[in-house]
């Protein structure tokens, strides 16, 4: 184990940018149109969906410093906000599956991890990060002893 402290920088757009990305992940195995999940109705887009979705999730890799090279905020933007066109247009034109459904949880999750996605995108350019930072533990100071500060005084047997 290393004694000295570490210091690292989380990126918040890569970080909201994955939450967005997990949860469009997530939609896909809900309902989008009644009873149809996102990996019933469609052929391709649900594949198209989870590889932006890994796309983003890897850049968030890449602003930790886990691969090589990091992917650049511009490129990630333009994957979100591809992404958010790709859901969007799902919103308003139906797969013919999905004709004469109603809409379900699965749908409106994947557009607002999709939002996500474009609002980390957009604050990757900010390059706002966390601070964490390792800090040794201090093990608490017992408390003072109040037996040693007193004298010990000889106890008179007559007396209860």
């Amino acid at each position: 184990m290393n004694a000295e402290p570490r210091h690292g920088n989380v990126p918040v757009g890569p970080l909201v940018a994955t939450i967005g990305a997990v949860l469009l992940i997530v939609s896909l195995f809900l309902d989008w149109y009644d009873d149809l999940s996102g990996f019933t109705v469609f052929e391709f887009l649900d594949l198209l969906l989870v590889l932006l979705a890994l796309a983003t999730i890897y850049s968030l890799a890449g602003g930790l410093g886990l691969v090589r090279p990091a992917v650049s905020p511009g490129i990630s933007f333009v994957v979100a906000i591809f992404t958010v066109l790709v859901v969007l247009s799902q919103v308003v034109n139906d797969p013919p599956v999905g004709i004469n459904r109603e809409h379900s949880i699965g749908i409106w999750l994947a557009l607002g991890g999709a939002a996500l996605m474009a609002v980390g995108g957009l604050l990757g350019y900010a390059q706002i990060s966390l601070a964490v930072e390792a800090r040794p533990r201090q093990r608490p100071t017992p408390p003072p002893d109040d037996d040693a500060t007193t004298v010990a005084t000889p106890r008179d047997p007559e007396r209860p």
